[in-house]
């Protein structure tokens, strides 16, 4: 359930298929009966439950098509034991999914009288429009109103690299992220939401604009590349706009730290590699250190529930075969999901997963502090630590299948993820970095 509400945020377009008591049985109230009607719910997506074995082929081609719909949402489809097992009569076309609408030529006008203005701008790009056909049209309408150009903080995926426009996301603390926004008068949202702060804190704003800013909010239903697009051309913007170009940061060493650890990612980053982001506090320096990077996808931690990272991994590397997968996966997350080593061994994927073995739930650390709890007691600290026994995530892999090493030197970590990411198939590596002082 916590991978479905982060799918939801991602806007993933999922079938998913969900098994149920026999049709006269679940007046029984068996063991295994739940509210599946209730749990589905939560997903605020499409919802059908077949009662005959005739509706099962077409109930699936709907599910397909609702899942694929603009914005794409979770299709859950309840199947009875007795509609499974009983004769069903074959096989049906595909239903056709409800595509993006155009934009609206009026809703185009009105943000670009808006943007022509002399008011403080901002253009806030998520979702569809952080691939590069999107980034590349957000950045012609930022530069040519002068606007600031950011992306939501975390975004399903941002293809990203040498030679695509650079695009900063919203900061994960709410202050820093004000201080991106400040001055800000007006914010076109364009498939992502209106930023607000993750958790409410005493004493500060949930919503991170400015007060009196202007939202305007494009409808996630309408093609967000196809509006980027349409609104660059209706202000005229050039048609070649700045890019990042190609830089490595230099291999570090000594003792290994977390930004000798993304100096050492951004220098070894394979071209075309999935890059799939759970390392929490311990990542807070790897996207700029790869900004100059050869051409990659970054996959996010969309919906903020931990345990994203290693599925993810096995679901890019199922996807995209012929491409490497680097899972940047924190020590405490993790544990949520470790299982998905053992089925990356199963499928033969080609996943290097790094994992930054701190000991600490280092962000739930940082919340602590940051809702006001100025005393904390050996209880509740106790709780966020992960020693005692201390986790051996070498042992845990190799357990699995999964071929592994640890580093606590720069030099140790350079060689082994340049080793891994030349080896097919699963790997990990346990990189022991401190935590970020929480």
């Amino acid at each position: 359930m916590a991978n479905l509400h982060n799918a939801r945020r991602a806007h993933s377009p999922i079938v998913n298929i969900v098994g149920d008591h026999a049709t006269y049985h679940k007046q029984y109230d068996a063991p295994l009966e739940s509210d599946i009607d209730s749990i589905a719910a939560a997903c605020e997506g499409w919802f059908r439950r077949s009662m005959s074995p005739d509706e099962v082929a077409q109930d699936a081609a709907d599910a397909v098509a609702a899942a694929l719909a603009s914005p794409a949402r979770i299709a859950t489809l309840v199947l009875p034991a007795d509609v499974c097992w009983l004769d069903a009569p074959g096989a049906v076309g595909p239903s056709t999914p409800e595509p993006a609408s155009a934009p609206d030529p009026a809703l185009v006008a009105e943000i670009a009288a808006v943007l022509r203005g002399d008011a403080s701008s901002v253009v806030l790009i998520g979702g569809r429009a952080m691939l590069a056909d999107g980034v590349t049209a957000a950045a012609r309408v930022a530069t040519a109103a002068g606007a600031r150009l950011f992306a939501e903080t975390f975004p399903a995926r941002h293809e990203r690299g040498a030679g695509l426009p650079p695009v900063d996301r919203l900061a994960y603390l709410a202050e820093f992220a004000q201080m991106q926004l400040d001055g800000a008068e007006h914010v076109v949202v364009v498939d992502a939401a209106a930023p607000v702060s993750f958790f409410a804190y005493p004493g500060k704003a949930s919503v991170l604009t400015p007060e009196g800013c202007a939202i305007h909010q494009v409808p996630r239903s309408v093609d967000p590349v196809a509006f980027l697009e349409a609104l660059a051309e209706a202000l005229d913007a050039p048609a070649e706009v700045a890019v990042a170009e190609a830089s490595r940061p230099e291999l570090p060493s000594g003792p290994l730290t977390t930004d000798g650890a993304a100096a050492v990612i951004g220098a070894l980053l394979p071209e075309r590699a999935i890059v799939v982001d759970e390392a929490n506090t311990s990542g807070l320096f790897i996207p700029a250190a790869t900004a100059g990077a050869p051409r990659h996808d970054w996959l996010c931690l969309t919906g903020g529930s931990i345990g994203v990272g290693l599925p993810l991994a096995v679901g890019a590397a199922v996807a995209c075969p012929d491409r490497p997968v680097l899972a940047l996966q924190a020590d405490g997350s993790a544990m949520y999901t470790l299982q998905a080593l053992w089925t990356m061994v199963r499928e033969s994927l080609d996943v290097t997963t790094v994992i930054f073995a701190n000991h600490s739930y280092a962000v739930l650390n940082m919340e602590l502090q940051r809702v006001g709890a100025a005393q904390v007691g050996p209880k509740a600290l106790s709780m966020l630590d992960l020693h005692g026994p201390e986790l051996a995530f070498v042992s845990l892999a190799q357990g699995m299948g999964v071929g592994a090493t640890r580093a606590t030197t720069a030099e140790e970590f350079a060689e082994q993820l340049a080793a891994a990411l030349a080896t097919p198939g699963p790997s990990l590596i346990e990189a022991v970095v401190p935590p970020l002082g929480f």
